[in-house]
């Protein structure tokens, strides 16, 4: 981004360290309630982490396009990076139990969070080339309302529709009958193919912010924290009908995380770009190089997993006891302090590789 905004960048460091954190706690069978996703509808912290960074990759975009011509050098950039996200994701989804083998293909989740990235980032970044901000607006309130009246009100084999973990879902319906064994679950995916369609309204209510920071206003903190405000209210009330939920990315769930998305970053950029306090320097280091921080902790975290060091024990089973299983601190807190620690060896990471000039474009 050649005119960077602070805030931007470490908005999008700080929602890749906290999928860092709450994707490597040291035991699952020990987490903080608020480090974990809600079982189905409502939220928790967590749960705004992903919608977040949605959010701003739309932000971003505008940043990164604004000025770009909708030509075919254009979207054939646009159509390389998408396809370098969703080939890191298959990569990841492929990584089996014996390891360095790769799983059998029933097995292998298709959707994932890179793979999600790639579709919305694809989507949003050619509406944004060829629409104007109203256009964008219709496009974004279509999303929402059409997939709250597909998924409640269009009827599914007969029986009326539900948005419980249900059959009669449409959207866990259409993932099983489409992904069969390649999904995160039995019955559905978090990141499956009818609720992708919402996500890229995540990233549009992104674009939204990003085009008010781009304008020659000074009332920008004013217009994000209505928004913000306004999100939240509307979430909230749709809510009662259509609840907030990750699992199927309700619409619902798009107003609120974009509600808490417009005031974060909104108070992110008062003390960083308006008040030029440099608070949070670290999480834009790894903002420089996001994508590639989350793959490669993810890949590691993996490997932990898979790699043995005994009959008993992988790697990561191994650290966690040896050093972060003390009868002093509960198994919660030494479970949240082994993601602590893994969180800052990224953003370390991070940090030599933004001073050595260290750039990997995904």
């Amino acid at each position: 981004m050649k005119e960077r905004v602070v805030a931007v960048d470490i908005f999008r460091g700080l929602t890749i360290v906290l999928m860092i954190l709450v994707n490597t706690p040291g035991t699952w069978s020990a987490v903080y309630p608020p480090l974990l996703h809600a079982d189905w509808h409502g939220y928790t912290p967590t749960d705004l982490v992903f919608p977040f960074f949605l959010f701003i990759v739309g932000t971003s975009i505008v940043f990164a396009y604004q000025h770009k011509t909708p030509n075919r050098a254009t979207h054939r950039k646009i159509i390389v990076r998408t396809l370098k996200l969703l080939g890191l994701g298959l990569f990841l989804g492929a990584f089996m139990i014996d390891f360095p083998f790769l799983k059998n293909f029933e097995s292998i989740r298709f959707p994932g969070v890179l793979q999600r990235i790639g579709v919305v980032f694809f989507f949003a970044s050619l509406l944004f080339l060829h629409c104007n901000w109203r256009v964008l607006i219709g496009i974004c309130i279509a999303i929402l309302l059409g997939y709250w009246i597909w998924l409640g009100f269009i009827p599914l084999n007969g029986e009326a529709p539900t948005f419980d973990r249900a059959p009669n879902n449409w959207a866990n319906y259409i993932d099983l009958n489409l992904l069969g064994t390649h999904m995160y679950k039995e019955d559905y995916d978090p990141e499956g193919i009818l609720s992708s369609l919402p996500s890229i309204a995540t990233a549009l209510m992104g674009i939204f912010t990003g085009l008010i920071l781009r304008a020659k206003t000074q009332s920008k903190i004013k217009y994000m924290v209505i928004i913000g405000v306004a999100c939240l209210f509307l979430g909230y009330i749709w809510d009662l009908v259509f609840p907030i939920n990750k699992a199927i990315w309700t619409s619902s769930y798009v107003l609120v995380t974009a509600g808490w998305a417009n005031l974060a970053l909104c108070l992110i950029y008062y003390f960083t770009d308006y008040k030029k306090i440099r608070l949070g320097s670290i999480f834009s280091y790894a903002g420089a190089n996001a994508i590639t921080v989350y793959f490669l902790s993810s890949f590691f975290t993996k490997l932990f997993y898979l790699i043995k060091v005994n009959d008993s024990q992988s790697i990561h089973g191994w650290l966690f006891d040896t050093l972060y299983t003390h009868d002093f601190l509960s198994l919660e807190f030494s479970s949240m302090l082994y993601g602590l620690t893994v969180a800052a060896f990224y953003c370390l990471l991070a940090y030599i590789m933004y001073k050595r000039k260290i750039f990997i474009k995904v």
